[in-house]
């Protein structure tokens, strides 16, 4: 059983924290149709970043691409947005999510976990706009981005702190 998450002293990371122990480099993939974005955390798995873009060419493939990146960064932990409706319900773009991360867990062997990844792209798209960069250049990195503000989300949350590498639930809407 988990351990309930009570946050440490400000002044403690969580690599001194005994309650907050490092969860090590864990990778957040945002699945799209055509582009899957890719984002890192740091070494404690505190702080995300975009990483790679990985052209959509079928699920083997793609969780073949995946695969290469985790094992280059020592990832120990995967988790995949699920694009869930407003209202917290499935739609056929989840059901992709899904599938692609069971692919990319069947090839890398890691454990996946699923995550609410709900407006990460329009957050991740107005965050680009507001900074000044160009159309084109939105477009090959906003899937990374999307990656990176749905990764934050969950190394922020309790379940992330508290439930072991192989299981974390994302959060009752």
């Amino acid at each position: 059983m988990p351990r309930p998450f009570l946050p440490c002293p400000s002044a403690m990371s969580r690599v001194e924290c005994p309650i907050m122990p490092p969860m090590g480099r864990v990778m957040g993939v945002d699945v799209g149709t055509v582009r899957v974005g890719v984002a890192l955390s740091d070494e404690q798995g505190v702080i995300a970043r975009p990483h790679a873009t990985v052209p959509r060419e079928g699920e083997r493939r793609t969780a073949e691409a995946i695969r290469a990146i985790a094992a280059d960064n020592d990832v120990e932990r995967i988790v995949v947005g699920l694009p869930l409706r407003m209202n917290g319900t499935e739609q056929p773009s989840t059901l992709d999510a899904r599938a692609m991360g069971e692919a990319i867990r069947s090839v890398t062997g890691l454990p996946v976990v699923e995550w609410d990844e709900r407006l990460t792209s329009a957050q991740a798209e107005r965050a680009l706009i507001e900074g000044n960069v160009r159309r084109e250049k939105r477009r090959l990195v906003v899937d990374q981005v999307a990656a990176a503000l749905m990764l934050q989300s969950y190394l922020d949350s309790p379940p992330a702190r508290s439930a072991p590498a192989s299981h974390a639930e994302p959060p009752e809407s």
